[in-house]
């Protein structure tokens, strides 16, 4: 009898994965034992299941971070998703690790963010008890709130990389106790996640005539690059190198690039992100999002008994439900709740 396909496709990884690199045989296991499937492994089946997932789905109707734009080319939360996944497929081929656990990781990293962008996240951390963190949000959309409240039962190795991918305006490089992902896997998605955005956002930037290409500092185009795909090429290439020079112990980049990126992170915080929302359109999305939130929460019996997790309190599943909203749901149903309907006096 011949082997199962799944089989044959773990034979291979451990013959040609990188020693560090976890191959789908040895995964740390799901919540919730199931049976193998005979042609995928854990990780391409983890992969499936946030393809397919309606939270996945969402995300190509909210805001990366130019709010509701009306040109077709701004990059929406999808195709950041999408950007920094095969950025870090690129960077785990080079370095033999796991494709299928890093491409796992990457499409479901921002399952939990909220709709209008930053600035959404933002307004919910101001109300929400005990503060909101999207990367805290993407964990619980795969483990409870997919699948009719049953989640997604990844693996342990998805979770870990989905928790522990933001970085904020903090560190890039941290040790293992302060928030690096414990695989080589989901340390790549971590540095692919800034590589995409700071160069997607500036290229957003330049198109919506926020900055010309000029604004970008003349040290980070010198050490970068003077175009996106130079700019990609030479981090993607950095990290690579990198971190087959220490042995692939970590994922890393060296100091004169990684300094390079982090000052193109700053020129954005500085010239973009706290401009590419009007402050009109900011305190719009706010009061939306707010009114909303605090709606759901003295409406909940009319509004959160299907969506309501067990054992959740009230405030909980409206968070959950406030964040799943894309941009226009919340517009609609901001709308429908507090602004008059027009109606046929015929």
């Amino acid at each position: 009898m011949s082997k199962p396909i799944r089989q044959l496709m773990e034979e291979k990884e451990a013959r040609e994965l990188a020693p560090q690199a976890v191959p789908s045989s040895q995964t740390r296991g799901r919540v919730r034992a199931e049976p193998e499937c005979p042609i995928r492994t854990t990780f391409q089946r983890d992969r499936d299941r946030i393809l397919h997932a309606k939270s996945f789905r969402r995300l190509k109707h909210k805001t990366q971070v130019f709010l509701s734009p009306e040109g077709d080319h701004y990059r929406t939360r999808l195709t950041h998703t999408l950007e920094v996944t095969q950025i870090a497929r690129t960077i785990s081929r080079a370095l033999r690790l796991n494709e299928d656990l890093t491409e796992a990781v990457g499409l479901g990293h921002d399952l939990g963010h909220t709709p209008f962008g930053h600035a959404g996240e933002a307004i919910l951390n101001e109300i929400v008890p005990g503060g909101f963190r999207h990367y805290e949000q993407s964990l619980r959309v795969v483990e409870k709130l997919e699948a009719g409240g049953h989640g997604l039962n990844l693996t342990w190795e998805v979770r870990d990389g989905i928790l522990k991918h933001s970085k904020g305006a903090g560190a890039v490089f941290t040790k293992q106790d302060q928030g690096r992902p414990a695989t080589l896997e989901g340390q790549v998605v971590r540095v692919s996640d800034i590589i995409a955005y700071v160069n997607h956002d500036v290229d957003d930037a330049i198109r919506s005539g926020l900055i010309q290409a000029t604004d970008v500092p003349k040290e980070v185009m010198e050490v970068l690059g003077d175009s996106h795909s130079k700019r990609i090429n030479t981090l993607v290439s950095d990290v690579i190198h990198s971190s087959l020079n220490e042995g692939l112990q970590s994922i890393t980049m060296s100091p004169t690039i990684l300094k390079g990126m982090l000052d193109l992170r700053q020129f954005l915080y500085q010239s973009v992100y706290s401009l590419s929302i009007p402050k009109q359109e900011l305190q719009k999305a706010k009061k939306i999002l707010s009114d909303l939130y605090y709606f759901l929460v003295e409406n909940h019996e009319s509004f959160l008994a299907k969506s309501r997790q067990l054992g959740d309190t009230v405030e909980q599943a409206a968070t959950d439900f406030a964040a799943g909203m894309t941009d226009r749901f919340a517009i609609n149903l901001y709308g429908k709740l507090f602004l008059p309907q027009s109606w046929n006096l015929f």
